[in-house]
């Protein structure tokens, strides 16, 4: 979480003095832990969710790009939001806050040369 939003972090800690920065953290925490992104053998997942569950699922041969943005704090930290496209101009599966995204990356390259 902090490496995602340091500003955001410290303000949070700062808040927890007056008692709403707990609950900001918490529910921060909590929205992390809930997003699952995984790739498995010919299929990226991203599972999203704490009681009800939001699963996307994509054939890696199906990917068209994969997207990854970084601000100058982002880079510092190795984090960044990645997107992956299919087909056409939106997102079918958007990350943020993902630690070393170009990982992410190279697997599905790496996947899509063996299939």
């Amino acid at each position: 979480m902090f490496r995602n939003k340091p500003f955001s972090f410290i303000l949070c800690v700062l808040l927890c003095a007056v008692g709403i920065g707990i609950l900001i953290l918490l529910y921060w925490y909590m929205k992390c832990k809930a997003t699952k992104l995984e790739i498995n053998d010919n299929e990226v997942i991203l599972e999203q969710g704490l009681l009800s569950k939001d699963r996307t699922e994509l054939n890696v041969s199906g990917i068209r790009t994969v997207k990854i943005s970084q601000s100058f704090m982002n880079r510092i930290f190795g984090v960044g939001t990645l997107a992956i496209y299919t087909a056409g101009d939106t997102a079918e599966v958007q990350v943020s806050g993902m630690p070393r995204p170009e990982v992410f990356r190279d697997l599905v390259k790496s996947s899509q040369a063996e299939g």
